[in-house]
């Protein structure tokens, strides 16, 4: 184990599981406002939607930039310099006088939640590595997956009381917080382990990072995962509410009750000695329950059995997006914030690709296909793998740094 005190492991958990939650809940806490935003300012719901493509793409982007910044300059100092963006965006969302204005503010807003994302995988695997570094990453991944489905949730809840303007005041208050615990964070990248070349030559890091063939393996695994994920994010309101008949509080009971299954897989991939088996038994899980909603669709099209497999499906993703997470960040260990970078914006480049696709056509008969697509590619990734030989396979040892 490390040698952290026990008060300051804890207060690391928790700061490393806002950090991670933190992307999520500026992309997705005001969803359920978006109606009520397009009649503020008298415009189409399409160019209020755009304010979701803006903010996910200011986080893909974001961790590309903050990431590699990082390995030159320390997290503690990128981490600020982001939290203070996302703070001075998120005023200027609130007083937006325009749509445009709005939408560009919820790029910038993107970009500063992408420092908390990125960040915590970075610091996790600064403090640890081996077993350590997977239990970290199982909280870090339990809370990261979970977070984009309880956003909607939490925010439907208030948004009643608040309006959209309240949620970005929570918003500003939790980026707030966490400004305030970096005053308690102590730097996880110390100065001899930095980038000590040019910014240019701190670019250059991402080609030699694409060429470690495993770190590509484990990337597009959880990548594809991603899509699984925000295919059914991106759906599940209109299949449980118009294709089942649910009412808003009877669907946000079940969106929040599947995010249990992901905090769930994630906490039972602990129990595989490799993160290679995990994942792997994490991917069949994934195929074999879309493959049952499939044939539960076409022979019995009712809820129950709908939502079993979607359960059983959520609680597989959570098995990949901690064991893919961990092998990722130790294959990337030499340039980690930069290998941190390109992992995490590949999860939300293709969840920016697949969430526009499943209104096409009938959105349960796209939304299998989207998730048969996608299960079946990470399952292929997940095999490859699961095929790499054993003396370099990452057995989770105690071996904290």
């Amino acid at each position: 184990m490390s040698s952290f005190s026990k008060s300051y492991y804890l207060f690391l958990m928790v700061f490393l599981g806002m950090l991670s939650a933190f992307g999520p809940f500026v992309t997705d806490m005001y969803l359920p406002t978006l109606p009520s935003m397009a009649d503020v300012f008298h415009t189409t719901p399409s160019l209020v939607q755009m304010g979701l493509a803006t903010s996910m793409l200011g986080l893909a982007v974001g961790q590309v930039f903050f990431g590699p910044l990082s390995d030159k300059y320390g997290r503690k100092a990128v981490l600020v310099s982001a939290m203070i963006l996302f703070a001075i965006s998120t005023i200027a969302a609130i007083y937006s006088p325009t749509i445009e204005f709005f939408n560009t503010c919820r790029f910038l807003q993107g970009l500063g939640g992408s420092g908390g994302i990125v960040l915590s995988r970075s610091v996790a695997t600064d403090c640890y590595s081996g077993r350590d570094l997977a239990k970290t990453l199982a909280i870090i991944g339990a809370v990261n997956g979970i977070a984009p489905v309880t956003a909607p949730v939490i925010g439907g809840l208030v948004s009643g009381a608040v309006g959209w303007k309240g949620i970005f005041w929570i918003l500003f208050g939790l980026g707030a917080v966490i400004l305030l615990m970096c005053l308690i964070f102590r730097e996880s990248h110390l100065k001899e382990r930095r980038y000590t070349g040019s910014i240019a030559g701190l670019l250059s890091k991402f080609p030699e990072i694409f060429r470690l063939r495993y770190y590509v393996i484990y990337t597009l695994m959880y990548a594809f995962t991603c899509g699984v994920l925000f295919s059914y994010i991106s759906s599940a309101s209109f299949i449980v509410q118009d294709h089942f008949g649910f009412s808003e509080l009877g669907f946000a009971i079940v969106f929040g009750v599947n995010a249990l299954g992901i905090g769930l897989g994630s906490g039972m991939s602990l129990r595989f000695r490799k993160m290679k088996n995990a994942a792997f038994f994490g991917a069949s899980g994934i195929v074999a329950s879309t493959v049952m909603q499939l044939i539960m669709y076409l022979c019995f099209p009712t809820f129950w059995p709908y939502e079993v497999f979607t359960f059983l499906m959520l609680v597989s993703i959570g098995f990949i997006l901690t064991s893919a997470t961990t092998m990722a960040m130790d294959e990337g260990r030499a340039m980690v914030g930069t290998a941190s970078a390109i992992f995490g914006a590949s999860g939300f480049l293709f969840g920016g690709i697949v969430s526009p696709l499943v209104g096409i056509g009938n959105i349960m008969t796209t939304t299998l296909l989207l998730l048969g697509i996608c299960s079946v590619s990470a399952l292929l990734f997940a095999y490859l793998s699961f095929r790499r030989p054993t003396d370099h396979s990452h057995h989770m040892k105690e071996s904290a740094v």
